[in-house]
């Protein structure tokens, strides 16, 4: 069967904002740029921007990808994506005559306000949240507060709509009701050597994720016993280090099975798995469906006619 197609998300430009799409037009905001628009639209579909997306679901159910996570999205579903993060929500309870307004969303770079938070420390509280939202962030029981404070966003200017935007950044960050949708469950440490001492070792796992190593191997890598490098591994983490291994390789599986037409038993190899039957029971407990199935739903990613074609074109 081979290689299919690439089907890797597409990249949004500053060019491809128009505001009959629903952007607002150029020169009319500062740093915030607010955004809404209805379905369909030419805006949803499987893509990526360097900014930072603050999504929120008006009208409409359906379905929800953020990076490898599928989900069911409803009213007031609240989304934060990192730079980067494919997504995209597909509508499939709308009639031919559409909706005129389904999403209310807001992007931001991320660059500026880092530096800023060298300088002004009141601006750090912010830092973890968007650390988190590399990997998207749903929040709960925030849906009626997000719609108010995008409107006030929206309706003010300048410093104003700056000093709005920074008050709603400080509630989402507050917020402790919140679940992070794609995989890559690597947290920070307190102080650098920590942090530089896990990231190598994730870096290395990561780098050689579809080979054999044992934690024995890694542990005498960083001078550690076993027992020492499985308590610390799981402090850095939050897994164990076969949990977090098996998690990386599941991760590579979804990219394999959205982007290619491989056999499945061939991603299994591909990852690492010697051994399809754990291969799927793995998959199943970590993504909550079997390989075969998230390949088939990760389609409707593309929406419409997009997803049918590629449905027929690859089976």
């Amino acid at each position: 069967m081979g290689h299919r197609q690439a089907r890797t998300p597409e990249l949004e430009h500053d060019f491809a904002r128009d505001p009959t799409l629903g952007y607002e037009p150029e020169g009319s905001y500062g740093y915030v740029r607010c955004l809404e628009h209805g379905f369909p639209n030419p805006l949803v579909r499987w893509h990526y921007h360097e900014e930072y997306e603050l999504h929120l679901i008006l009208q409409t159910r359906g379905k929800v990808f953020v990076g490898d996570y599928i989900g069911h999205f409803e009213p007031g579903h609240l989304v934060l994506t990192g730079p980067r993060l494919p997504h995209n929500w597909i509508s499939t309870d709308v009639g031919p005559e559409g909706v005129a307004q389904r999403d209310v969303v807001l992007q931001f770079s991320g660059e500026p306000l880092k530096r800023a938070a060298e300088l002004i420390s009141d601006l750090r509280d912010v830092l973890p949240l968007l650390e988190r939202a590399r990997l998207g962030i749903e929040f709960f029981g925030m849906s009626e507060r997000a719609h108010a404070s995008l409107q006030q966003i929206k309706r003010a200017h300048g410093v104003k709509r700056f000093g709005e935007f920074l008050k709603f950044l400080g509630e989402l960050a507050e917020c402790t009701d919140y679940r992070l949708l794609s995989s890559m469950p690597l947290q920070s440490f307190d102080d650098d050597h920590s942090l530089a001492q896990i990231s190598a070792i994730v870096d290395f796992i990561t780098e050689h994720a579809t080979e054999s190593f044992s934690m024995g191997e890694l542990s005498r890598r960083v001078g550690m016993s076993e027992s020492q490098f499985s308590r610390y591994f799981r402090r850095a983490t939050g897994n164990t280090f076969t949990d977090f291994v098996n998690r990386l390789r599941i991760a590579r599986a979804c990219q394999l099975l959205m982007e290619t037409d491989r056999y499945i038993s061939n991603v299994c190899y591909d990852c690492g798995f010697n051994n399809v039957a754990n291969f799927n029971r793995r998959f199943l407990e970590i993504k909550g469906m079997t390989p075969k199935e998230f390949r088939r739903q990760g389609e409707a990613r593309f929406g419409g006619r997009a997803a049918e074609v590629h449905r027929v074109t690859h089976g």
